[in-house]
Parts: structure tokens; C-alpha cells; sequence
């Protein structure tokens, strides 16, 4: 459980400014579950700098309440959280000043997005909150107040913890806590899983990760490993301490990421990933009286093909069904063997290639049709997809034919600009299984949007 953080104060000598807003916001990682924002009375005069900055003056905080007034609230709102904040050493001096002052030794976990942003966003000209969220596309209103920072820094955290592959942000705040053995609460970690599609996260005692998975159901799943009765499941259960997930939108990113970090993090109980997840792949060749066929083939590359297959069965089903949809030819495309017409001429679903009565031309013209809709090669788009949430929507970057990561937007200006794009994407290595897993998602999926990028 995390706590976004923004304090405005009054400024003056060190250790002795005051607070005059706070705002807090308690994310389990995915939403948000309890805020509390708040002008606070610091009975002392705010520096006239200040004023022009944040716009909180005097008159505003005559009413607002004192510090005592709230810091109840505020250690019920952190209570067993870590502090997230832009500049985290300055905002947890000042809370623990506050109730210093009180005679209370406020003593949370903190984490600092200037250094995890430095991090995983390397390269950026400013690492200021307005300088940084603008160059990522990340809206931001009353900015120097404490809720519209907090606001802001909420959104950096989640982009953050969409980048965060190797999961150091998690597992560091596993590894500082108190990790008894496991309680009847745990056990039952499945109960506060969603039923939403995502990856899932299997910790040890230590904070290692020893088993991830993907599903379209992450609390349907999760459940069948703690009432599995497998060799894995079993070790999963008596060793497993924490679960963590993250909710991805949509099975295509669940199955890259799946894919991506079992390649490189490789947990102890996960089967090793095969080399290969396919074996056939779909050609285009010219034959003997110039028609442009389909033909099936085995394969270890998605180079040149239309697309790769588990099975010799999958791919004849797709030339069949290709060759439905285009209006192509079943002997052009070796799947009949017919001596003179296919029998699809006789029923009008064939033009007449199979017995050279539709012009090359033509009938070549529907075969790159079929190259352009099922095929990534050279092409320079955006995968458009449903998000994590209502009105958020994920974005596939493919360049060149090749996959370059994905993220995910609200607003339309962040995938019209390339250098914001750029920003809020997370960078995936681009492979031979990673293009086969998109080609067949997209296949499966012809409502998903791609958008070409210039």
C-alpha cells in the first residue's frame, strides 16, 4: 500500500517552516482507496514568495484547521503504507517536524519519484514535477498546490510502476517489511485479487519472485494454485508470502509482459519458455503462371511470412479462411487438388485462377490486400486497445515492423506526438515470439484499432 504525498508550507529557516496544505492519497497500486486533502492553519506568517506561488495566503488559513486538529487522520490515512512524494526527503522531514513538535515519532517507509524517475526515465532534460509530467503527457492542474502535485505525482507513480520490469520497487518494499510466517490473512490473499485480465506476482519470505503468471481472471487464477494439488502449487502455497498483480487491459500486453519478463527474471517454479512458440509460418510465392500463392511451410523466423502458427491445423485453417475473405483461390493456394477448376469456381467463391481466367494482376492485388491487413512488416503503427480503467486506453508501438514496448494514454496528444509517446512508453525487447504473439492477437482480435503513425 502506497500514500501519494504533497505538503505546501510556509518557507523560512530550515525545521521551522509550517504546513499550509497537505494532500494524501492511499493507492493499493491500482486505485485509490482513501484521500484526504486539507488546508492547515501553521500559526505563523507565510512567506510573501510563497504567496505568489502557491497562491495561499494568510486570509485563506485563518479558519483552516491547526495541525493537531488533523494529525490523527493523517497517521490513520499512512498507517502500514510507504510515502510516495516528488522530493520525498523534504515532505517526510517536515510530517515528522510537525509531530516532533507534537511529542509523536512519525516513522513511515518512503519512496522518492525524482530518484525512481532518474531511474527508469533516464535522459530527461528536468526532473522538476511541472517539467517532467508535461514532457510525458501527463495533465496537471493547480500545480504548486498540495492536491493538484499530489494528483500529478499519482500519475508519474503508476507510469513508474508500468516501467519498473524488474520489479525493485515492489520487492524492496517486500523485502523492509514485516514478513512473518504466513498468516490465515495471507493464506487467503486471493479474496482482495481482482477478476480482471493481468499479470500476477508470487513473492518468498524474501522478496524473490518465484512464480508469474498472466490470465483474464487473476483472482480465478491465483485461487487455483492455493487449492492446487501439484507439485508447484503445493511449493507455492507453503512458500508464496506476498501477491502481487498488475492489471494490463487487455490479454495482449498480459501475454507480452508474461512472455518478457519469465525470458528475463526466469522464477524458480515457472517452466523454462520455449525457444519457439511457433513451427509453421505462411509464404507468398509466384507460381508458374504468375499468380502470387499462399503456401504453408515449417519455420524458426517471422521473416517474410504473413504470419506464424503453433500447427500445420492452424495455419491451413487461416489460408482457408484468408482465402475465403479475399475471394482467393483454393488451388492457387495448394489447398485443392483439383485437375482442372477448384470447386469453389463452381460456386462463385473463386474467380477463375485456378484455371487462368482471372488476370494476374487482379487476383495479385486481393493476395497483397491480404499482406497489408495480416503482416507487420515495415509498418510504422500504434495498436489501439482497451486500458486498465474506464476512458484509459493501452498503446502497442510497433516501428518498423518491429515491437518497440507498449503504455497507456487518456488523452489523444499523447500518441499525435512521438516524443511523448516515446515517453510514456515502456520498452519491450522485440523478438521472434513477441511478433508471433501480436500477429495471432490480432488475428483472434479485428476489432482492436491500428493506427498509422507518420
Amino acid at each position: 500500500m502506497y500514500v501519494i504525498l504533497d505538503i505546501e508550507t510556509t518557507g523560512g529557516k530550515f525545521n521551522e517552516e509550517g504546513i499550509t496544505e497537505i494532500a494524501i492519497h492511499r493507492f493499493d497500486g491500482h486505485k485509490v482507496v482513501d484521500k484526504f486533502i486539507s488546508l492547515v492553519n501553521p500559526e505563523k506568517e507565510i512567506q510573501p514568495f510563497v504567496v505568489k506561488l502557491t497562491g495561499i495566503n494568510d486570509k485563506m488559513l485563518r479558519t483552516a484547521p491547526k495541525f493537531y486538529e488533523i494529525a490523527k487522520r493523517i497517521v490513520e490515512i499512512t498507517e502500514d503504507a510507504v510515502l510516495v512524494a516528488h522530493n520525498a526527503q523534504f515532505d517526510y522531514r517536515i510530517l515528522r517536524t510537525e509531530f516532533r513538535r507534537l511529542g509523536y515519532n512519525f516513522e513511515r517507509k518512503t519512496l522518492c519519484t525524482v530518484n525512481l524517475s532518474k531511474e527508469l526515465i533516464p535522459d530527461k532534460e528536468s526532473y522538476s514535477l511541472g517539467k517532467l509530467v508535461r514532457s510525458l503527457g501527463i495533465p496537471v492542474s493547480d500545480r504548486h498546490r498540495a492536491n493538484g502535485d499530489a494528483l500529478a505525482t499519482l500519475q508519474l507513480f503508476k507510469l513508474l510502476l508500468a516501467k519498473d520490469s524488474n520489479k525493485s520497487i515492489i520487492k524492496t518494499v517486500i523485502k523492509e517489511g514485516s514478513m512473518g510466517e504466513l498468516s490465515d490473512r495471507q493464506i487467503n490473499l486471493v479474496e482482495q485479487l481482482p477478476n480482471d485480465t493481468g499479470v500476477y506476482y508470487m513473492y518468498d519470505k524474501d522478496g524473490d519472485l518465484i512464480f508469474l503468471g498472466r490470465s483474464t481472471d487473476i483472482k480465478k487464477k491465483v485461487n487455483k494454485h492455493f487449492t492446487g494439488v501439484s507439485n508447484v502449487a503445493k511449493k507455492l502455497q507453503k512458500q508464496t508470502r506476498k501477491v502481487t498483480f498488475e492489471k494490463t487491459g487487455n490479454d495482449l500486453i498480459a501475454t507480452l509482459k508474461e512472455n518478457e519478463e519469465l525470458r528475463r527474471v526466469k522464477p524458480k517454479y515457472n517452466s523454462s519458455i520455449r525457444k519457439k512458440l511457433f513451427n509453421y509460418g505462411v509464404f507468398i510465392k509466384e507460381n508458374k503462371d504468375g499468380y502470387l500463392s499462399l503456401f504453408i511451410d515449417k519455420t524458426t523466423t517471422t521473416d517474410q511470412t504473413i504470419g506464424t502458427f503453433s500447427s500445420y491445423i492452424a495455419a491451413k485453417n487461416f489460408v482457408h479462411k484468408t482465402s475465403k475473405e479475399f475471394t482467393l483461390c483454393n488451388k492457387v493456394n495448394y489447398i485443392s487438388e483439383a485437375k482442372t477448376n477448384c470447386g469453389n469456381y463452381e460456386d462463385g467463391t473463386c474467380n477463375g485462377a485456378c484455371i487462368k481466367k482471372e488476370a494476374t494482376e487482379v487476383y495479385n492485388a486481393r493476395v497483397k490486400q491480404v499482406i497489408e491487413t495480416y503482416s507487420l512488416a515495415g509498418k510504422n503503427i500504434l495498436i489501439k486497445d482497451k486500458g486498465r480503467e474506464i476512458g484509459e486506453y493501452s498503446a502497442i508501438l510497433i516501428k518498423n515492423g518491429e515491437f518497440k514496448g507498449y503504455g497507456y494514454y487518456n488523452l489523444n496528444h499523447q500518441i499525435n506526438n512521438i516524443h511523448i509517446l516515446e515517453s510514456i512508453i515502456t520498452n519491450m525487447k522485440s523478438t521472434q515470439n513477441t511478433i508471433h504473439l501480436i500477429l495471432t492477437y490480432l488475428r483472434k482480435n479485428k476489432r482492436v484499432q491500428q493506427i498509422q503513425l507518420h
